[in-house]
């Protein structure tokens, strides 16, 4: 089944549509509309919105970094080893969980886990069709050196929902892998260094406060 052009070459083609001539020196602005949304015009109000898109960026990447620089409690640690879900549900239990799933080549069993969370929260179409075709490539077709381990069954329902994708295309392929990393490598995770090394560096800075 054809999958649709990329965002990315999506783009390029909008912006050679779109790329007006280069205005000469000294020459008046063209009376453009004052509603431009498409960015095909250089009007004040255009500009204006780019400037306010980029504010809006470095106030949410300032935001990412704030919460990156959070540590976790010794208590929300401590959760971890009694809820898998709840380390998932974690932003620093799921970096730590990743930390230790890639010293055992096994990271992109949470990668594809990520990813489906993402696509079930889509509701666009075309998004969902884009986003459902990179999980695919990614984790699931044969040819990918990513490919996560479904059985055969869960591999043709996939295999069939390629004609019409949807946002829950793959949730039986999100549950086999969660599945295994809840039984198989999660008991590891929680008896391993990286865990471990955690889980005393919270209890020491406890006992210094």
């Amino acid at each position: 089944m054809p999958w649709s052009v990329s965002g990315v070459e999506m783009r390029k083609r909008q912006a050679a549509h779109i790329e007006a001539p280069p205005q000469a020196p000294g020459q008046p602005r063209p009376n453009t509309c004052c509603l431009c949304w498409c960015g095909c015009c250089k009007c004040l109000w255009n500009e204006d919105r780019i400037e306010r898109s980029e504010r809006q960026t470095c106030t949410k990447m300032d935001s990412i970094e704030a919460a990156e620089e959070q540590h976790p409690s010794l208590d929300e640690v401590l959760s971890w080893s009694r809820s898998f879900e709840m380390m998932l549900r974690s932003l620093e239990g799921r970096e730590i969980f990743r930390e230790f799933l890639r010293s055992e080549y096994s990271e992109d069993n949470l990668l594809f886990w990520l990813a489906c969370e993402d696509l079930k929260k889509e509701t666009n179409p075309s998004v969902v069709e884009e986003k459902a075709r990179i999980i695919y490539e990614d984790y699931v077709s044969i040819l990918s050196p990513k490919e996560v381990s479904l059985d055969s069954r869960v591999r043709e329902g996939i295999n069939q929902s390629l004609a019409e994708p949807s946002n829950l295309m793959y949730e039986d392929a999100q549950l086999q892998i969660y599945t295994l990393m809840h039984r198989d490598s999660f008991p590891r995770f929680l008896n391993s260094s990286v865990y471990r090394d955690l889980l005393a560096s919270r209890r020491r800075t406890c006992l210094d406060t």
